[in-house]
């Protein structure tokens, strides 16, 4: 009986460096072992990029056009876009946003149907998609939307790292006015129940940043810590979740503060990622929290600058798979557990 674990792989934006991680990351012997990769592609694409990615070699690829009908000890490949479709490697076009999203939309459909079990998204670009009638941010909010989850987490994550935010994909003008208390509590309890549930830490200890310089050194530099992010943080700790802050954000990191944690709060985007990426870049992994499934993507974006150059690393993606391979195992684990306490 076949047990490895069925991972859906997009394609991304077929024009940045999706593809060449891809295929150096599933070159992987270890990949063979762990999981059973279904790439949602173009195989004219992938035979592309594999001429240009020196080393690679015994690369075989099972084209099937459904997950039903899978080689389980190959790389599978589900056609997403037509056999005369081209790459432009290192340009923003409409037919590779349109690729990108030809295959979101495919993998989401096979992963809700249960035909693959994990998905792993490589980077699209977000003005290209949005210039195709993408209407959410990023991938995050078009999966919360696609499985009716109103606010999951983006959370960032690598060995000794793991950072989430309050506010994602939205302008820098506009995160004062969307932290509120609700929200802000709202994100603790769920990044404390993926900590337990998908990272298996017993008792989760969250570091919270503050919003301004210092904190808001006590009201000097804005309010929004007194007003909202403490009475948060207080909320939740009477429920005994061990939430602590907030933090001020430069001597946070810059003191490796985080260390003594097992994830970190911000409240809006760059003020988790910058830190996240210089700290963690080659190895993080993006992972969306409070899905009934799972996701992971690589940290890194679309890079056309590199594409078809044969300079991406494809640790992240790797990382990418390993994680969404362990959570899966995780959650499994945790569902047997619990069903075996209700039995007895």
């Amino acid at each position: 009986m076949h047990k490895k674990i069925i991972v859906g792989i997009t394609q991304g934006d077929t024009n940045g460096i999706g593809y060449e991680v891809l295929i150096k990351a599933l070159a992987d012997s270890r990949i063979n072992e762990l999981c059973t990769p279904v790439i949602y592609g173009s195989s004219r694409l992938l035979g592309f990029y594999k001429k240009l990615s020196a080393g690679v070699e015994n690369f075989n690829v099972h084209i099937t056009q459904s997950a039903s009908d899978l080689h389980y000890k190959m790389v599978n490949l589900i056609p997403c876009v037509s056999d005369q479709f081209m790459a432009e490697p290192g340009k923003m076009t409409r037919e590779g946003a349109q690729a990108a999203m030809q295959s979101l939309e495919r993998a989401v459909e096979d992963l809700r149907s249960g035909k693959i079990q994990v998905l792993v998204t490589a980077p699209f670009n977000k003005q290209g998609m949005n210039r195709e009638g993408f209407v959410f941010p990023g991938h995050t909010e078009y999966l919360g939307n696609a499985f009716g989850i109103a606010s999951p987490l983006m959370m960032l994550c690598s060995y000794g790292l793991r950072v989430g935010v309050v506010t994602g994909h939205v302008p820098l003008s506009r995160v004062p006015a969307e932290l509120t208390k609700e929200k802000i509590v709202q994100k603790i309890r769920l990044m404390d129940n993926t900590l337990k549930k998908d990272f298996t830490v017993i008792q989760p200890r969250i570091a919270v940043l503050g919003l301004n310089p210092h904190a808001g050194d006590g009201g000097i530099i804005g309010t929004e810590e007194e007003e909202i992010i403490l009475p948060a943080i207080e909320e939740v700790n009477q429920s005994g979740i061990l939430a602590f802050g907030p933090y001020p954000a430069d001597g946070f990191f810059a003191n490796a503060g985080y260390r003594k944690f097992d994830a970190v709060l911000a409240m809006y985007h760059d003020q988790g990622l910058i830190p996240f990426k210089a700290l963690s870049f080659s190895q993080g992994v993006n992972f969306t929290a409070g899905l009934p499934v799972i996701r992971t993507s690589p940290d890194h974006g679309t890079a056309y600058r590199l594409a078809g150059e044969d300079k991406a690393s494809a640790e992240s993606m790797l990382a990418a798979i390993f994680m969404a391979c362990d959570i899966y195992r995780t959650r499994r684990r945790n569902q047997a557990i619990t069903e075996g306490m209700h039995e007895g």
